[in-house]
């Protein structure tokens, strides 16, 4: 039964790893990996030396932080808004009302986006209540990461929910009655009673979003960026695509995408150790 599945992976995740070799060459279709000519550090040593280098690098993580520092705890807020509704039917409407925007494609989240936000756009027409030109707010570099950010919090919200709503249904309602018992209110019961309850959730979700710190949603990213927002859009993701497929750089590209994933395996692993050393939960 597990065959088809290690087949799986070995097919598609670790055969592909001999392509890490052409990080370490002068790529050519014709020569092919193994025929290409050997440069050893040099696609390393000249992505560092670029001035693209610490551009990429600066709005991969800041993308990354800022939906980390407001993406993470929104699903958790939401999960704990919802395990307090009583009524079913309010509670179900508004958990598929949620889940809705994760199932609808990127290219048409993207559109909505760029109707949303553009000269006249719905967004646009109400922050201009609040003293925001009528403009195209994708087309202004200092918007980029507030849209990117945002959006991802309303497409994700829901279907980031549901692990928490099942950890929330596996709490005992016994801690909840002791904790009334013991005088504790809505707010006190939440903090002692549920938040310890989920906290293993918790903990094991925030490892596995610090192993992808510095991958930013590749297809969101390319389809609102451009030229004029590269300052603060273009991401480690973005900056391979273009050095790869367009440019033909195959071998500056893989060195790029080489170093991102080597930054986050170190992230997992320095994660995981922490959360190890300092708490009961830990994914190895």
């Amino acid at each position: 039964m597990a065959l088809p599945v290690v087949l799986y992976f070995i097919i598609f995740n670790y055969i592909p790893m001999a392509g890490i070799v052409m990080a370490f060459e002068k790529f050519t279709v014709k020569d092919g990996i193994f025929g290409s000519p050997w440069v050893g550090l040099k696609n390393f040593t000249d992505f560092f030396q670029s001035y693209y280098c610490f551009r990429v690098i600066r709005n991969t993580f800041l993308l990354s932080f800022y939906d980390l520092i407001f993406g993470f705890p929104a699903p958790i807020i939401f999960a704990l808004l919802l395990n307090e509704v009583h009524s079913r039917v309010f509670k179900r409407s508004v958990q598929t009302i949620s889940y809705l925007p994760y199932f609808i494609s990127m290219v048409v989240i993207a559109g909505l986006i760029i109707d949303f936000t553009g000269s006249g756009g719905f967004i646009t027409n109400i922050l201009q209540n609040f003293g925001v030109k009528n403009e195209n707010l994708l087309a202004k570099a200092e918007y980029f990461r507030t849209i990117f950010v945002s959006t991802n919090i309303w497409q994700n919200l829901g279907f980031g929910s549901i692990i928490y709503l099942a950890s929330l249904s596996g709490i005992d309602p016994e801690l909840y009655e002791a904790a009334v018992i013991d005088g504790a209110g809505k707010i006190k019961q939440i903090w002692h009673v549920t938040l310890p309850g989920i906290s293993s959730t918790i903990i094991i979700l925030l490892i596995l979003r610090l192993g992808v710190m510095m991958t930013v949603s590749f297809e969101k990213v390319i389809l609102l960026y451009s030229p004029i927002t590269y300052e603060t859009a273009d991401v480690i993701s973005s900056f391979t695509y273009r050095k790869g497929l367009l440019e033909f750089n195959y071998g500056y590209s893989t060195a790029v995408g080489l170093f991102n994933s080597v930054i986050n395996f170190i992230l997992i692993l320095t994660a995981n150790f922490l959360s190890r050393k300092y708490s009961e939960t830990s994914l190895f």
